[in-house]
């Protein structure tokens, strides 16, 4: 079994699903990946076991909270070291993950691919709630995360244990708040993120600035009232 599980939500992905598993399997053996079907609709699933992919198919749609949580516990139940969140849309490139795991392998807990860590800076609407949601985490927890919304994120052995067994924990910028808070050490390294291959993305205008207003929310006020405890029992100073 090699360390690194790749977990590749997926929704809907039909136009997409077979070249980005097709792009790992040929190029980068040395991941193992996972695609947890998130109770599609289209043919998603069907396509995997058309090609024998390796698929974790959820009977439901439980959105990406849950799908993302089922695809931890396969990767804390098998014994993987790090897993990291893959988009199924061919957004992420699988170039940088190794960049990412030598990250981690310094000692880090979370590593996140960014998209401005190197000072790049984009303006668009959508990178300014970004920004918005990265000053919010500096002033909650006094750490700067340059790309506090890309889902590009790898995990130590330790969060996938938080991931698998912990009902209250989302893969998204107010949970990464919430775990520097109690001392998780994170890192980004920089990466690309491509255009998506095909389909449509759900982030329409709208939505998008009703998650950057739920994230703000959630970031500066609801995860003052969180637990100070881990799933270990053990909470971090």
């Amino acid at each position: 079994m090699n360390k690194v599980l790749i977990v590749i939500p997926a929704y809907n992905e039909e136009a997409n699903i077979e070249m980005v598993v097709r792009e790992l399997e040929e190029g980068y053996p040395q991941f193992d990946y996972l695609v947890v079907n998130d109770g599609s609709r289209d043919r998603t699933a069907a396509i995997c076991r058309e090609h024998g992919f390796n698929l974790l198919d959820l009977p439901v749609n439980l959105g990406l909270a849950g799908c993302f949580q089922a695809g931890m516990k396969y990767a804390y139940y098998k014994g993987y070291e790090y897993a990291i969140q893959f988009d199924g849309d061919g957004q992420h490139r699988p170039e940088f993950i190794e960049s990412m795991q030598k990250k981690m392998e310094e000692g880090y807990e979370i590593v996140i691919g960014s998209r401005f860590v190197n000072g790049k800076k984009d303006w668009s609407m959508r990178m300014v709630g970004s920004r918005l949601i990265e000053a919010a985490i500096r002033l909650t927890t006094g750490v700067t995360v340059a790309d506090p919304t890309s889902g590009m994120r790898m995990f130590n052995r330790e969060m996938i244990r938080e991931f698998a067994l912990n009902l209250n924990y989302g893969p998204e910028p107010d949970t990464v708040s919430y775990l520097l808070k109690q001392g998780a050490k994170v890192a980004e390294v920089p990466v690309h993120i491509a255009e998506r291959a095909g389909g449509e993305s759900y982030l329409k205008p709208m939505v998008a600035v009703r998650y950057m207003a739920r994230m703000l929310l959630s970031i500066l006020l609801i995860q003052n009232f969180r637990s100070k405890k881990l799933v270990n029992g053990k909470g971090r100073k």
